[in-house]
């Protein structure tokens, strides 16, 4: 029987990052950048006003103190430019711009004066603050030169790098493109979320959950369904979404019952393999490929807890190596317990919990439900607590590794 890191191993061991391509800047948000980047141009472009004010000398300026009476001087306004236009009219000794926030700057002038330190005027302006040469000036260059590398290989395009690739010039980057994901749910029993139940039928929820945790993970959604345990219609289906789709996740059909037709029509294929991993809850597990292109099958546990703790332990790894990520896994953390609780001898058990971080650190709650059916208290928690197989029972106050889950970081209970 595998153990957690011997399975995913085997899996990590298998899959590949995507070949890259170049993505409009639009489309590249939380890709992974595969080349050096340059910028195209200046940044700024051109000498600039950081103020809404006036371009001036510096030197004619100079004696202006708000401080002192009488000490303002008066300059003719020659000209005014505004950001995007082209600052035609030169500012001579004696002489103001007009200017504002971003404009370029005109020839002769090497200081701005904040209309704050002004009466605002459009044919003279009282200047009554002097100012040194260069303030409120943004030279040309000042953040960016030309040809200088902006960004490395292997950086995550984030908002703000966005920004900077935009600034730069760049309207498309060479990236590993988001890996395109087909869901299916297989049993007889399933209903579309919405639809009337009819007596021995249930919601699908896992084709939902899976599928919103594909998304969470950056990837996208191609195809999402349910099929009936019927084992020529599981075959059709694979065959049809592994034409284009990069990784396929299947819930259910998985354990050793009369009816878990996904084991039953794949075990023999030579493609897919069918195992007993020691951890609870998702014990039974596959994984293999489809179709001419080979894509990537997971054959996950049916119920929803299990399901959805097999896609975080071995899936999303998966998907992240796809697209280049790292780290695969997500970040190991030490907490202490609130309660304790038993854990089954010889499995690595993934508890769910209510994680809190205070001034002592993180703090974690296992929820009270850990059956793999108990959806409710799935969707409370937001923690993975990681218990070892040699450990049968934690005491309240143990330290036990935790994983924090989805936007957990940014929902997270804080106390003290």
């Amino acid at each position: 029987m595998p153990t957690v890191a011997e399975h995913l191993a085997t899996i990590l061991a298998a899959v590949r990052p995507a070949e890259p391509v170049r993505l409009p800047l639009a489309d590249a948000l939380g890709l992974i950048l595969c080349e050096d980047v340059s910028s195209l141009v200046d940044l700024p472009g051109f000498d600039n006003s950081a103020m809404d004010g006036y371009a001036v000398r510096s030197a004619d300026v100079l004696a202006a103190d708000a401080a002192v009476p009488g000490s303002s001087v008066t300059l003719p306004v020659v000209g005014e430019v505004a950001a995007g236009g082209v600052a035609t009219t030169p500012v001579g000794p004696g002489e103001a711009v007009r200017i504002m926030t971003g404009a370029m700057m005109p020839e002769g002038a090497d200081a701005i004066v904040k209309v704050e330190d002004t009466d605002d005027g459009t044919e003279t302006v009282e200047i009554r603050a002097g100012v040194p040469v260069g303030l409120s000036v943004r030279p040309a260059g000042e953040d960016v030169r030309r040809g200088a590398v902006v960004l490395t290989a292997g950086v995550e395009i984030d908002a703000r790098r966005v920004a900077l690739l935009a600034a730069t010039g760049h309207g498309d980057v060479l990236v590993r493109p988001r890996p395109r994901v087909a869901v299916v749910s297989t049993g007889a029993e399933l209903v579309e979320p919405g639809k009337p139940l009819a007596p021995g039928q249930i919601h699908d929820s896992n084709s939902h959950m899976l599928a919103a945790a594909v998304v969470e993970s950056g990837c996208v959604v191609v195809h999402r369904r349910s099929v009936d345990d019927d084992g020529d219609e599981v075959l059709r289906v694979l065959a049809e979404l592994a034409v284009d789709s990069d990784a396929i996740i299947t819930s259910g059909g998985v354990s050793m019952g009369a009816y878990d037709v996904v084991k039953e029509v794949l075990r023999d294929s030579g493609t897919v393999d069918f195992v007993q991993v020691s951890m609870q809850p998702g014990k039974p597990q596959g994984f293999g490929t489809v179709g001419e292109r080979r894509v990537p099958l997971f054959t996950l546990p049916g119920n929803p807890v299990s399901s959805y703790v097999s896609f975080e332990v071995f899936v999303r790894p998966a998907l992240r190596t796809m697209m280049g990520r790292a780290p695969v896994t997500r970040p190991a953390l030490r907490a202490r317990l609130l309660h304790g609780f038993d854990s089954p001898a010889g499995r690595t058990q993934i508890a769910r919990g209510v994680a809190t971080s205070g001034a002592d650190g993180w703090q974690a709650d296992p929820v009270w439900g850990q059956a793999s059916h108990f959806i409710a208290d799935l969707s409370r928690a937001n923690a993975f607590l990681v218990i070892p197989p040699e450990v049968t029972h934690l005491d309240a106050g143990d330290e036990v590794e935790m994983w924090l889950l989805g936007g957990a970081e940014g929902r997270v209970s804080v106390s003290g």
